[in-house]
C-alpha cells in the first residue's frame, strides 16, 4: 500500500537529503508545510506537490495522511511531534526529537498514548561503513567487543556571531550517543574531559563504559575543517579490529599470520585483512550516508510493521547520555 505523508520543513536538508530518497520508497507526499513560501514553492516545483501550505494544522488537516514526516528545529520537533501523534498520526523526524531530554520523554509518552510509532533520522547506524561493522559483529566471527575508539569533528565555521555549541550538541554529537551502543552495548557510564584555546573551537574526548564490559572513547570537536576526513570508528576485539573511516569505507584485520619468510604465502580468506569502499562512479543512486536504508525500515514501520527503525525511545536514551556529556564538560 502506497503510503501518503505530509512533511513539514522544506530546507536544505529536507529537499537535499531527506525527501529525495524518501520518494524512492513506496510513499506519496500529498502535503509540503514551511513557513518560508519560496523555499515552499520550490519544493512543490522539486517534488511535484500541489498542496503547499504554511500552517502546521493545515497539513494535519489534511485528508488522506497516512503519517507525518518533518525535518525542523528541535522545539519545532516536540510541538509538531505531538500534534500529529494526538491527531493518531505516525511520525517521523530528523534528529534530535526535543532540545531536551525531558522533550523527548514528552514525545515517548505521546507516542505511547497514541499507539503510534514516532521513527527518528539516526542515519549513522545505516551508513554503509558503520552498518557493515554492525553486521560482522553481530555474525559473531568478530568475538567480543572490547574497545570502541574514534572521533568526530565539525569546522570552527560552523559558528558565526555568537558562540553557543548547543547546534554542535544536538545535531552532530547525538549522534554518537546513539550509535556507540548499536555497535556496541548500552552505555553504564559517561565521563568527558575539553580543551577550548579560543571560543568556538572546543575538542573534548568522551570516555564510555558500556554494559558489556567494553571500554571506548570519542574525540569531538569544532577544530577541524570539514574539507578533511572527520569521523573514524574503530572496534577491537582479541585480535580483530575494524575500521571505519568516514562512513564508507571499512577494512577487518583478522589474525594472519607472518608473510615474509614464507615463500609461498599468499592471502587467506579466513585471516586476512579484509576491506571495501563504495564504487563512486558507477554508483549515482546508492546512498552510503544511510537515509534511504533509514528509510527502507521506516517507511513499513509508519504502516505498523516490525522494523529495526530507531524510535522515540531510543532518542530518549541519546539525549539522556547528551545532557551526562554536557553536564561533564560544563558546556
Amino acid at each position: 500500500m502506497t503510503m501518503k505523508i505530509g512533511w513539514i520543513g522544506c530546507g536544505i536538508h529536507a529537499t537535499q537529503m531527506l525527501l529525495p530518497q524518501l520518494v524512492r520508497h513506496d510513499v506519496q507526499l500529498i502535503g509540503l508545510c514551511d513557513i518560508d513560501g519560496a523555499r515552499l514553492k520550490s519544493a512543490g516545483r522539486q517534488f511535484g506537490v500541489t498542496n503547499l501550505v504554511t500552517d502546521v494544522e493545515d497539513m494535519l488537516r489534511t485528508p488522506g495522511l497516512d503519517a507525518i514526516g518533518m525535518a525542523v528545529g528541535p522545539d519545532q520537533h516536540l510541538a509538531f511531534g505531538k500534534a500529529a501523534l494526538e491527531r493518531g498520526l505516525p511520525v517521523f523526524m530528523e534528529k534530535p526529537p526535543s532540545g531536551s531530554a525531558a522533550g523527548a520523554r514528552e514525545l515517548l509518552a505521546a507516542s505511547e498514548k497514541a499507539r503510534k510509532p514516532l521513527l527518528l533520522g539516526f542515519m549513522k547506524r545505516y551508513s554503509i561503513g558503520n552498518r557493515m561493522a554492525a553486521n560482522i559483529v553481530r555474525s559473531g566471527r568478530f568475538g567480543e567487543v572490547m574497545g570502541l575508539t574514534g572521533y568526530y569533528m565539525t569546522a570552527p565555521g560552523y559558528f558565526a556571531g555568537n558562540v553557543d555549541y548547543t547546534g554542535f550538541f544536538l545535531h552532530h554529537c547525538v549522534h554518537y550517543m546513539d550509535l556507540v551502543s548499536f555497535l556496541v552495548s548500552p552505555v553504564r557510564a559517561i565521563t568527558a574531559r575539553k580543551v577550548e584555546k579560543t571560543p568556538g573551537r572546543v575538542l573534548f574526548h568522551v570516555g564510555f563504559e558500556f554494559e558489556c564490559g567494553a571500554i571506548g572513547n570519542i574525540a569531538m570537536g569544532t577544530i577541524q575543517s570539514r574539507g578533511t576526513p572527520v569521523e573514524r570508528i574503530e572496534l577491537m576485539s582479541d585480535h580483530q579490529r575494524i575500521e571505519v573511516d568516514d562512513v564508507i569505507e571499512i577494512k577487518w584485520h583478522r589474525d594472519p599470520p607472518f608473510k615474509i619468510d614464507d615463500l609461498g604465502a599468499t592471502l587467506k580468506d579466513d585471516s586476512d585483512t579484509l576491506t571495501w569502499k563504495p564504487n563512486f562512479t558507477a554508483a549515482a543512486n546508492e546512498d552510503p550516508k544511510g537515509y534511504h536504508s533509514l528509510l527502507a525500515d521506516v517507511v513499513p514501520a509508519l504502516a505498523g510493521a516490525s522494523t529495526p527503525a530507531p524510535g522515540i525511545a531510543d532518542g530518549v536514551i541519546a539525549m539522556e547520555r547528551l545532557e551526562t556529556l554536557r553536564a561533564a564538560l560544563d558546556i
